[in-house]
């Protein structure tokens, strides 16, 4: 089964691959998803229909273009750089997440320039990235 899936937000679309984890597994079988997305810094971050328990190897410090899901929120972060938690220039979520996936190269960088609060983002299955 394809693990890659694209995000659509703010006239921008991009690609992305999950993860071979649990949590992951339970956010593919919920797409497609169109939610209100919220800005938390450079996070975005919005709601899902996924409930999932904090996994074992959850954490706050993440990396430029990683997607997590957020079990304290039911919402799927994307971190694009800094938020109001960041000591540094490290992206951090503001308690524990489950990493879920990662964008393509060059991702954060568009999604930040043109996602703002409000707008529409929607998650889908990507048939044409990898396996």
């Amino acid at each position: 089964m394809s693990r890659s899936i694209r995000i659509t937000a703010g006239g921008e679309a991009v690609d992305a691959t999950l993860n071979d984890s649990d949590t992951a597994a339970a956010v593919l079988e919920a797409l497609p998803i169109s939610a209100t997305a919220s800005l938390w810094g450079e996070e975005i971050y919005f709601p899902i229909p996924v409930t999932h328990g904090e996994a074992e190897d959850a954490r706050e410090v993440m990396a430029v273009g990683e997607i997590a899901y957020w079990p304290r929120g039911q919402a799927l972060c994307i971190f694009l750089g800094r938020t109001p938690a960041s000591q540094g220039d490290e992206p951090r979520a503001i308690s524990p997440v489950n990493l879920i996936g990662r964008l393509e190269p060059g991702g954060a960088q568009r999604l930040l320039a043109t996602v703002r609060q409000g707008d529409t983002i929607t998650v889908g299955r990507w048939p044409g990235g990898g396996a």
